[in-house]
């Protein structure tokens, strides 16, 4: 008649399964929390990084993520999948074991190669090249694909890029298995070689943009100094002044390395003379006058030296090139160094929007007090420093969203974006395989190894071309010098 209260311990203890099944309910629960906490963080994190997806909004970033992933593709291409293709060891083996896959991509990758089968370090360039050729074949395909939709309906420029994304891995997949000929090293090779051409001239469009604003963000920093303590901005112009200094001193040695290395051919001893002129035409431009600075000159004039290197290091003879026929580390991590450069401006840079489009989908306006916004005259003293931080008037830049993309006037601009990733679609292939050329080591005699070009006239026709590119953005850069004293009533802002 008496109840006996029995313990929930006592409960589970007679009852294991009945234990592990609570305890397997718990976990469920504990995992599905933490699911869902690391989802939102990843998406919170990608928002970001990558930008919004909402309307007012251009999809630059992931543009620029998806060429990332296509530099790394090319990369992986190039120096791990290519060479375990020729000499049938590593990831060939993984292609192998499927039925009918491996004898299919060995032929198509060797297609187009067969001519330096008895030359095994030739024939090992050709195919790292066209392994090169199919993930850039793929961005430039797809950035021109984006480059007419986004002209036509802007707002498919931030749509759907799970499905993008998906569908330029399923193409490059494809790609594996296509002959390099006439798609890859033909038709391809002949588009990115003046498509890189075209790069070369927006690189400097690039570089000198991000030299102005590198100038101003100092001599900014050093009026806010000079208005809480005058002349304590002045390490700040130190710096500028040092920088330009190293850039310059880069400049110069680079042409003293070009003359050692490089010269005893008249193209070489051209090339790099030519250099020197411009490097001194257009600094004494920029000093004779009050456009430019000195530090977007340096920038210039560095960047033009990158160019006659590259412009001399493609000589077809081994008497001018020392280089010919060995790696280029110096100039692939350049090169890759510019790209990384070219993509950061062009994803995440504000002043991008504004050169990209005719307005910019997203506008920054100024809240300072004595900003455009502000109507009156009795804001802030720039020559009285903030004595209470927590008083001081808020400063800074409020982003405004645009209009909606499709029928704004800004909107029917951002196919630029999309063809400037695919001309640096172009000049990734062009800079990975030294535009196309095949140079290696053919034999031996007395134990000293024989450099060869097996395309001299390929590697001449680039000599041309990259040496036109120099002086086209030596002289682009030469004109915005001059034009606003030729032409003092126009506007060149």
């Amino acid at each position: 008649f008496f109840f006996r209260p029995v313990r929930p311990s006592a409960i589970l203890l007679s009852h294991p399964l009945l234990t592990q099944r609570i305890i397997d309910t718990m976990g469920a629960y504990i995992s599905l929390g933490l699911t869902y906490c690391a989802c939102a963080s990843a998406s919170s994190l990608c928002n970001a990084c990558l930008g919004s997806t909402a309307p007012g909004t251009t999809g630059r970033k992931r543009s620029a993520l998806l060429l990332s992933a296509a530099v790394a593709v090319s990369l992986f291409f190039q120096y791990s999948l290519a060479p375990s293709i020729v000499n049938k060891t590593g990831w060939w083996k993984v292609y192998s074991s499927i039925p009918g896959m491996g004898k299919r991509v060995y032929a198509a990758w060797l297609d187009g190669c067969d001519g330096y089968a008895d030359t095994p370090d030739l024939l090992r360039q050709c195919v790292q090249n066209t392994g090169v050729y199919r993930p850039t074949a793929v961005a430039a395909l797809f950035y021109s694909v984006m480059a007419v939709a986004s002209g036509t309906r802007p707002s498919l420029n931030r749509e759907a890029w799970p499905a993008k994304y998906g569908t330029y891995f399923l193409l490059v997949l494809a790609s594996v298995f296509l002959y390099n000929g006439p798609l890859f090293d033909g038709i391809f090779l002949f588009v990115a070689r003046f498509g890189a051409m075209a790069f070369i001239i927006i690189q400097q469009v690039i570089l000198i943009d991000m030299a102005y604003n590198w100038n101003e963000s100092w001599v900014e920093k050093a009026d806010e100094c000079d208005r809480l303590d005058w002349g304590s901005g002045k390490p700040w112009l130190r710096l500028i002044v040092a920088s330009c200094a190293a850039l310059y001193g880069c400049a110069f040695a680079g042409i003293g390395l070009l003359y050692h290395y490089f010269s005893g051919c008249p193209e070489n001893n051209a090339v790099i003379t030519l250099t020197l002129i411009g490097i001194a035409a257009v600094t004494a431009v920029q000093l004779s006058g009050t456009e430019g600075s000195l530090l977007t000159s340096a920038v210039l004039s560095t960047y033009a030296v990158y160019l006659a290197y590259s412009t001399v290091s493609k000589n077809p003879s081994a008497v001018c090139n020392p280089q010919l026929g060995n790696s280029d580390p110096w100039g692939i991590a350049i090169g890759l160094g510019l790209t990384a450069i070219s993509l950061a401006w062009t994803g995440f840079s504000w002043t991008a929007e504004g050169r990209l489009n005719r307005e910019g989908v997203q506008t920054t306006r100024s809240v300072s007090p004595n900003g455009p916004q502000r109507q009156d005259t009795d804001g802030l003293n720039l020559n009285t420093p903030f004595i209470d931080p927590e008083s001081a008037p808020t400063t800074g830049h409020v982003v405004e969203g645009g209009d909606d993309l499709d029928t704004s006037a800004s909107g029917r601009e951002l196919w630029k974006l999309n063809v400037v990733l695919a001309l640096i679609s172009c000049w990734m292939a062009c800079m990975l395989t030294g535009w196309g050329s095949i140079q290696g080591v053919v034999g031996q005699d007395d134990g000293e190894e024989h450099h060869t070009a097996a395309n001299p006239t390929v590697s001449r026709v680039n000599m041309a071309m990259v040496g036109v590119s120099q002086w086209c953005a030596l002289v682009l850069y030469a004109w915005t010098l001059v034009a606003p004293r030729l032409f003092p009533d126009r506007n060149f802002s």
